[in-house]
């Protein structure tokens, strides 16, 4: 009898180890998987808009009585002008790393569709006129920096050109009679810098939100005033020389969004 017992208990102790042995082993959470975080590297077309105003020094001179010497005609004015403007947009950026750290260097080219405008009056010159820019083009490049993988902080610079319209002056400018002036339409040359930043929309894949500040400076030029209805110039002119600074938003669509991809966990 005691073997017998002896016997059932060695049985009910294996059966027990193999019961347990059998048994789940505690539940252990597997390790996320590698978010996709889409490269930066590609080219883009944008389109949008902003506000823009502009800011000038204007100069008189005398391109007569002391030729071929100009005399100035006292000291300069300021004008300016305010407006909307609507912008496209292309370019091409490349996204590396140094470090731990994520950048994208790039280079774009732009064209605003301008009325930014604003009075002028000359000084010495008793009448007025509209001022107006009317459009900008820019060719430039930026550098920035990758805050988190879907955010891009950047700087930009590069050479811009802008181009102002006619002005035809209203009353009767002193001396000209009943004719009146005008200054033809010029194009001014310059260089600009800009800082911004850009945000990919998570919910439509290639599609990105910028918005950026740019402030350009223009070379000075000389601009001589014409009779209305010739091309006989008055022997007046004006220097002026102009700034423009702009505030812009642009939805930037990206051709290889979703392409490379980088694991990150």
């Amino acid at each position: 009898m005691k073997k017998m017992l002896l016997a059932l208990a060695a049985v009910a102790a294996f059966t027990g180890s193999a019961s347990a042995a059998d048994l789940p082993r505690p539940y252990v959470k597997a390790p996320p998987p590698p978010v996709p975080v889409a490269s930066w590297t590609g080219c883009y077309l944008g389109g949008g808009g902003g506000y823009g105003m502009w800011n000038q020094e204007n100069t008189e001179f005398d391109d007569v009585r002391n030729a071929p010497a100009r005399t100035q005609l006292g000291n300069f004015t300021t004008a300016g002008g305010r407006g909307y403007f609507g912008t496209v947009q292309g370019g091409c950026d490349y996204q590396f790393g140094l470090g731990a750290q994520q950048f994208v260097i790039g280079g774009f080219a732009d064209y605003d569709f301008a009325d930014i405008h604003g009075n002028h009056q000359p000084p010495g010159i008793n009448s007025f006129a509209n001022e107006k820019l009317s459009g900008q083009w820019a060719v430039g490049g930026r550098v920035g920096w990758l805050v988190f993988p879907q955010l891009l902080t950047y700087f930009s610079a590069g050479y811009t050109e802008a181009k102002f319209d006619r002005q035809d002056f209203t009353g009767i400018p002193l001396g000209f009679g009943p004719a009146g002036i005008y200054e033809a339409s010029r194009t001014y040359k310059g260089w600009f810098l800009g800082a911004g930043d850009e945000y990919a929309i998570n919910f439509l894949p290639g599609l990105f939100w910028k918005t950026e500040y740019r402030v350009a400076q223009f070379d000075r030029q000389a601009n001589p005033f014409f009779i209305t209805g010739t091309t006989t110039p008055t022997g007046l002119s004006e220097d002026s020389k102009k700034w423009v600074q702009t505030v812009r938003s642009e939805l930037v669509y990206r051709f290889n969004w979703g392409g490379p991809v980088v694991a990150k966990y």
